[in-house]
């Protein structure tokens, strides 16, 4: 077969679901989509295969180039976790937002090379790797390397989050080391774009870091991650709501390595392993923005649960 669907079936009941809860809910400014868009699992889902053929035959690279229009067709906001790698053009940037309607909105993460202190042991590092990282909250890096080329775009970016991966004793001793640099950070930062930090330290999780980002109105990302405690209790915790904004992500079941979740999942095509508790998390997070009448974006990944939009209709209900 050259894709994963009958290129002539039609399209789950999934996409009209999805299509039309989320537009309510994004016209309440409260924003939910995936962490990526280029997934293959998804056709006859969200994607609809026939836009995808070259002479009959489902095109990979056409598929890849061109499936976000369609993408914003369902979805009102997407984060882009590839921006985690790398500092993308001028160039890249237009060709990526003339894909979408204006009202679509952004969650990118900020590149690594200002959030990471030291570089992991990992081959993909290569000679760097275990070395200190020297523009660790590097401001210049910020506004010269990332917010002067998505400028024309501000209004469409949502929100950009620093995630924080787990950091070890040798690099901050506890939270008040970790707060002292951030505290600094965020007092720097540019006017003309919103925030927000994803910790993955569990123990950070405390009234000294909530208080930081509050005195920036910065929100605090929500995360279910492999060693966080659940988003329920994060969001138990008192002061956790630390801005005028909720910003969420979905992206692993609480003990599951993410290379295992890539083995379980892949590619993507239905909801494998239901998660009630970070379901739960998210529909309260929800709750949270509406009551309140809080701006939100909500990211979930297909890592958690084996499909997000499946998730999704799960979380809307």
């Amino acid at each position: 077969m050259d894709t994963l669907f009958d290129l002539h079936e039609p399209l789950a009941p999934e996409r009209a679901i999805l299509k039309e809860r989320l537009r309510t809910l994004a016209a309440r400014g409260i924003y939910m989509g995936g962490s990526s868009w280029k997934y293959e699992g998804w056709l006859g889902q969200i994607y609809t295969p026939s836009r995808y053929q070259t002479r009959g035959r489902f095109s990979k690279k056409l598929f890849e180039e061109t499936c976000l229009q369609e993408y914003a067709e369902v979805f009102p906001a997407v984060c882009g976790d590839f921006a985690f790698y790398q500092f993308p053009t001028e160039a890249f940037w237009a060709k990526l937002f003339r894909q979408v309607p204006d009202t679509f909105r952004w969650g990118f993460k900020v590149p690594e090379q200002i959030t990471v202190p030291t570089w992991p042991v990992h081959p993909r590092y290569g000679a760097i790797a275990g070395q200190p990282n020297p523009t660790f909250l590097d401001i210049g890096l910020l506004a010269n390397g990332l917010l002067r080329a998505l400028a024309p775009y501000h209004r469409q970016t949502g929100v950009l989050i620093f995630e924080f991966g787990a950091m070890s004793r040798r690099t901050f001793a506890g939270v008040t080391d970790f707060v002292a640099k951030l505290d600094d950070f965020l007092s720097e930062l540019p006017a003309g774009f919103r925030y927000a930090v994803e910790i993955r330290n569990a123990d950070f999780l405390a009234p000294r870091y909530f208080d930081c980002l509050r005195a920036h109105n910065i929100p605090h990302v929500f995360n279910a991650w492999t060693r966080m405690p659940g988003i329920q209790e994060q969001l138990a915790i008192p002061g956790s709501v630390t801005s005028d904004m909720i910003v969420a992500r979905g992206l692993l079941r609480e003990g599951r390595p993410y290379e295992d979740a890539v083995k379980m999942f892949s590619p993507y095509t239905k909801v494998q392993d239901p998660n009630p508790t970070v379901r739960l998390g998210l529909r309260e997070l929800l709750d949270v923005a509406l009551v309140d009448g809080l701006p939100a974006f909500l990211f979930v990944n297909n890592r958690l649960e084996g499909n997000s939009p499946g998730t999704m209709v799960a979380v809307t209900e």
